[in-house]
């Protein structure tokens, strides 16, 4: 079996490079995707635009028709339904979205219109908003929606062309990584392209889950930098945490989605100055070639693998893949290329370099905890991808933390997670109805279609079903799960995790009862997992009790030398004292002053703050 993540619906809205859309919507609202919700681009500057739609504005078609609350308002005639299928083959385009309002409650004419445009476009991809996302608010549901209709075309090709050569290669079953940290087969990653969007990071997250458990730590905030980026994520309760209202390259996308902040504070993200004089780190990187100066392939601009290699964190004498060395002397010289402003000493810019790496990361893990009202205070840091490991210390002191679990291979943890990941669906149900006077049986009726389109998509697995609630009035939903059919048991959830995050209950108690403001249910969710395998850890098998000995190198701007550990041989129970560095073949771990570490049984390193 193949597990892939895949970065080609991401790509493909960075860099709009999807198929051209049409968007069949309700006439009078053909100007949705460019009101947006009315808000800035940036709150204080009147003259930064949001990106453009995924369409263009004449590429467009409304619809006479109307589906209100209530039921049908203006009927859809089959003359409109022929008009439609006439204007769209005329706008000759490679898909269609078809958005209307009211689907999510009724898809009777969203279904008429599908079907007519498959019929009469048979290779033309049609994307539906009941299908895609079934859930009310018309501008994310219709930005959704053409996301899936851009994205189709080139990610059908894709996997199908990827699926053919494997079976080929008489490899027997593909699996493609989702944004929400599952896996789907290649039939259903195809017919929800979309899906795929942040499915190259999301195997880092399940990754970190998985390390988390064995060492016993369910609270993790992770950081997965790689040669390019950094990305900052989540683990509560001992599962990744997800967002369904984020966007990509500026696109509002409404899916399920690993909670994931992407910053440009990768191992090759180029150090330069402002036009201020300010030194920067990225966005533009050195990429794999010719990739920062160090790795002489003819780079000659200062990165952070640079700063890294001049500041001694990195061993010259190790050779990396294929053979490369690092070339000390040739990062020094890129890092004195930012000129006198910075200064001459090359270990001075480094030091100014990581220092702003750091805080760019820092920035992130603040994102995805302070702001969503957790205190990473509480919680440990784990660091990985290849450079990861080598700002634990930094960012844990940034954020007060006083814990970095460093996994065994720091630099293979995302492909751990993609080879565990379960097999995932996810099912929506609009449901919008208060808590107060909720019949258990009224709610055990609507979980049953998609509770049993669950168990269609995915026999065998576990069904979980979820909720997302609000306060009456509120414009934002929490999400919590569902035990039983007692409406009482759902308010008490959704009470208590509104408090959690946003520090009040609503003026009630959260036990059920009087007091507090009224609980709506707006939708049903249900999550069809079936668990990938579980990894062995086998850090048992480590022998490595001595450091391989001691080497210079320097630290927030003191010289300072350390002992020099082989991280893939620690041994169990082993520890050591910074200032260290645990040397592996796929990542480097710097353990600063101030910090101590023990080996855990699965070859993880657990350091604390002495």
């Amino acid at each position: 079996m193949l597990i892939h993540g895949t970065t080609i619906a991401t790509n493909a809205l960075l860099e709009r490079r999807g198929a051209r859309v049409v968007l069949v919507t309700t006439r009078g609202f053909e100007d949705l995707l460019w009101l947006r919700r009315q808000d800035r681009a940036a709150l204080y500057d009147l003259a930064r635009d949001h990106p453009p739609p995924l369409v263009a504005r004449g590429d467009v078609v409304g619809v006479a028709e109307r589906i209100g609350p209530a039921g049908v308002l203006e009927p859809l005639t089959e003359g409109e339904v022929a008009r439609v299928v006439a204007a769209v083959r005329g706008l000759a385009p490679e898909a269609v979205a078809i958005a209307l309002l009211f689907a999510f409650r009724d898809p009777t004419h969203e279904r008429r219109l599908a079907a007519a445009l498959r019929d009469a476009l048979p290779r033309v991809a049609v994307a539906a908003s009941h299908e895609v996302l079934p859930a009310f608010r018309e501008f994310e549901r219709t930005s959704t929606t053409t996301v899936e209709a851009y994205l189709r075309p080139r990610v059908s090709t894709y996997i199908e062309r990827l699926d053919g050569g494997l079976r080929e290669r008489a490899i027997g079953a593909l699996r493609v990584m989702t944004s929400s940290g599952g896996t789907r087969t290649p039939a259903a990653a195809a017919a929800h392209a979309a899906s795929l969007a942040l499915s190259g990071p999301a195997g880092g997250v399940v990754g970190a889950r998985l390390i988390g458990a064995a060492v016993g730590l369910s609270d993790l905030l992770t950081l997965d930098m790689g040669g390019t980026s950094a990305d900052a994520s989540l683990v509560v309760g001992g599962a990744p945490l997800a967002d369904g209202a984020g966007s990509v390259g500026g696109v509002p996308l409404a899916l399920p989605a690993v909670l994931i902040e992407t910053v440009s504070a990768g191992g090759g993200s180029i150090a330069r100055l402002d036009e201020g004089g300010a030194l920067r780190v990225g966005p533009e990187s050195a990429g794999a070639v010719p990739g920062p100066a160090c790795y002489g392939r003819g780079g000659e601009r200062p990165t952070v693998t640079d700063a890294c290699v001049a500041l001694g964190w990195l061993d010259a004498d190790s050779p990396l893949a294929d053979g490369v060395r690092l070339d000390p002397r040739a990062a020094e010289r890129a890092l004195r290329r930012l000129g006198p402003t910075v200064g001459s000493d090359a270990a001075r810019v480094a030091a100014g370099v990581v220092a702003v790496a750091g805080a760019v990361m820092a920035r992130a893990l603040k994102r995805v905890s302070v702001a969503r009202g957790l205190d990473p205070r509480r919680m440990t840091l784990l660091p990985f991808g290849g450079a990861g490991a080598l700002f634990g210390c930094q960012l844990a002191e940034a954020l007060g933390m006083g814990t970095i679990v460093i996994p065994p291979h720091p630099g293979a943890l995302s492909a751990l997670g993609l080879a565990s990941a379960p097999e995932r669906a996810d099912l929506l149900a609009s449901f919008h109805r208060p808590v107060d006077g909720l019949e258990p049986r009224a709610l055990a009726q609507a979980f049953a279609p998609i509770v049993a389109e669950g168990a269609r998509q995915i026999p065998g697995a576990a069904l979980l079903r979820y909720a997302d609630c609000r306060f009456a009035g509120q414009g934002y939903e929490v999400t919590v799960p569902v035990e039983g059919d007692e409406p009482e048991r759902i308010r008490a959830a959704f009470v208590a995790a509104h408090r959690a995050r946003y520090g009040h209950g609503g003026g009630g108690g959260g036990g059920g009862g009087g007091g507090g403001l009224a609980v709506e249910i707006v939708n049903l969710r249900v999550v069809v997992l079936r668990e990938g395998p579980l990894p062995r850890f086998a850090g048992e098998h480590r022998s490595g009790r001595r450091p391989l000995g001691r080497r210079p190198f320097v630290v927030r701007g003191e010289r300072i030398t350390g002992s020099v550990w082989a991280l893939d041989q620690l041994a169990t129970g082993v520890t050591l004292q910074g200032p260290a560095i645990l040397a592996g073949g796929d990542a480097t771990a710097l353990v600063e002053p101030g910090w101590c570490g023990t080996v855990h049984p699965s070859g993880a390193v657990l350091l604390a703050r002495t």
